[in-house]
């Protein structure tokens, strides 16, 4: 009998509890504003906008000379008037030097014996060649046109992009150390 007493008092305290959180008119102003809002009609959500398809860019000058390298130049041909170089003869035998980018190779000195000037090339590897006017180096069929005190002249032939061929002239300095 003692435990549905208890029982019956816990239930009842429950209720009572229960009833109390309700406050039975302290909230009305929330419950008005709930009143209120819902009243109000309900608003139009804006539609997302629209996105432009992105056009891709295809680049199409892979083929044509970096703007970064120094310009083409045409030398005239004094007996011809012909400004085209000579292709370059693909039957000759390469030198060692023409397997480095011309961008690789650096003059790190110049020797003279009974008249002749000889200069020293670095391929990058660590090796040290000797060159002369005559030579070829770099990739691009460059030959060396004349050697001085402090560099040596080389004269690439390079594709033009049209089908034919045109001399680019390039330098090799001597660099001094700090």
């Amino acid at each position: 009998m003692m435990a549905k007493m208890t029982r019956l008092f816990l239930v009842t305290l429950g209720v009572s509890l229960m009833l109390g959180c309700t406050g039975g008119g302290k909230h009305e102003d929330l419950q008005r504003f709930m009143v209120d809002v819902k009243a109000k009609p309900a608003g139009e959500i804006e539609p997302l906008p629209t996105f432009r398809a992105y056009k891709t860019f295809k680049y199409s000058a892979v083929a044509m000379r970096s703007p970064f390298d120094p310009p083409l130049v045409r030398l005239a041909d004094a007996m011809t008037g012909n400004d085209k170089a000579q292709a370059p003869d693909e039957g000759r035998k390469k030198e060692y030097l023409e397997g480095f980018n011309f961008s690789a190779l650096s003059l790190v000195g110049i020797l003279s014996k009974d008249g002749q000037i000889w200069s020293l090339i670095n391929d990058g590897d660590g090796g040290i060649h000797r060159v002369t006017v005559g030579n070829y180096m770099g990739k691009n069929h460059g030959r060396i046109t004349s050697v001085t005190g402090s560099k040596a002249d080389v004269v690439e032939i390079v594709p033009d992009g049209k089908g034919d061929w045109v001399e680019r002239p390039r330098t090799l300095a001597l660099k001094e150390k700090d």
